[in-house]
């Protein structure tokens, strides 16, 4: 069953820049947008089954630096390297899905829709893909002309703790609650050994492995995470049903079995535990959670005096 969520405030101003963002932003001057988008987003799945949590692990990490302004997907330079290249985004993947998509708009509507929202309207095809709730995106957002590296510092990590999370999240304008539904994101993808192998050996002087993952779960993951002579492509999905947007990331995280300790840091603090609680226990509730916040998230920093992009990689 696919869920959606109408935004019943069409036109809403963000007030961290004061752009102004609208539903139907393109409704006259490129109708199609949303169907080209979603053409691509699906063709691009059948390809490769992990474009859906590459394209929103994407959208996540350009809104939480500079805001939803696509800064994600610009190139470096010889002189300059931009957040691509930053040591927190070299993972990132599926740039070819937004390039493909503003090759094809740019043939139907030329200079006229940004970069910033065909990668918010992919993310939420991705979910829809995925089997998810929907939610009516909100257009208007311009493209960045700056991109920094050094500032993927700033996301937040595997290794983040429960506060660490909230205080990140609140710069940013997002609640607790935002923070979990956000989280559940993590029900799509793959993790490679190591984002999470420290928590498997030698965690810290009173304990060898991480007390807060399930034994029997913890001694399946050493045995994916051989040592010495781990493979470079081993790892774990981030639930059972990596391919599927459902709330079994949740279920798990209750079970002790969060990949990352920034997961399952989530049970070990009131302020988040009974929402994941909740959460795992009603998927119907998480999928409207998780629409709302998508639509926090994408109203993050939104640039007001950018441009619309010719090249997604490069400024005009």
């Amino acid at each position: 069953m696919i869920y959606s969520l109408n935004v019943l405030l069409v036109v809403v101003r963000v007030s961290l820049s004061g752009a102004i963002l609208d539903v139907n932003y393109y409704k006259k001057s490129c109708p199609e947008v949303e169907d080209i988008i979603s053409t691509i987003v699906r063709n691009a799945t059948v390809y490769d089954r992990q474009v859906p949590a590459r394209i929103l692990r994407m959208f996540f990490h350009d809104c939480f630096l500079r805001g939803c302004d696509a800064s994600v997907l610009l190139d470096s330079t010889p002189d300059h390297k931009a957040e691509k290249d930053g040591l927190a985004n070299l993972s990132l993947a599926g740039y070819y899905v937004i390039d493909d998509a503003k090759t094809h708009l740019e043939q139907t509507c030329p200079g006229t829709v940004s970069c910033a929202d065909i990668l918010a309207i992919a993310a939420r095809d991705s979910v829809v893909r995925s089997g998810g709730p929907s939610w009516k995106v909100l257009k208007g957002r311009k493209d960045g002309r700056i991109s920094i590296a050094e500032d993927t510092k700033y996301l937040p990590t595997f290794y983040s703790n429960t506060s660490q999370l909230i205080q990140s999240f609140s710069e940013k304008g997002l609640s607790v609650k935002d923070l979990v539904a956000l989280s559940g994101a993590h029900t799509l993808g793959f993790s490679h050994c190591e984002s999470f192998e420290h928590r498997l050996r030698n965690f810290s002087s009173a304990h060898d492995t991480d007390p807060t993952l399930d034994p029997q779960f913890a001694a399946e993951l050493k045995g994916k995470c051989a040592k010495p002579n781990t493979d470079p492509n081993a790892g774990e999905y981030l639930d059972s049903s990596s391919r599927v947007f459902d709330n079994n990331y949740y279920k798990r995280v209750v079970g002790g079995k969060g990949i990352f300790e920034s997961d399952q840091t989530l049970m070990g603090d009131y302020r988040t535990r009974w929402r994941v609680e909740t959460f795992a226990k009603f998927e119907g509730l998480f999928f409207i959670e998780f629409a709302r916040a998508m639509v926090r998230l994408g109203n993050v920093g939104v640039v007001e005096n950018g441009e619309v992009r010719a090249n997604c990689r490069f400024v005009n």
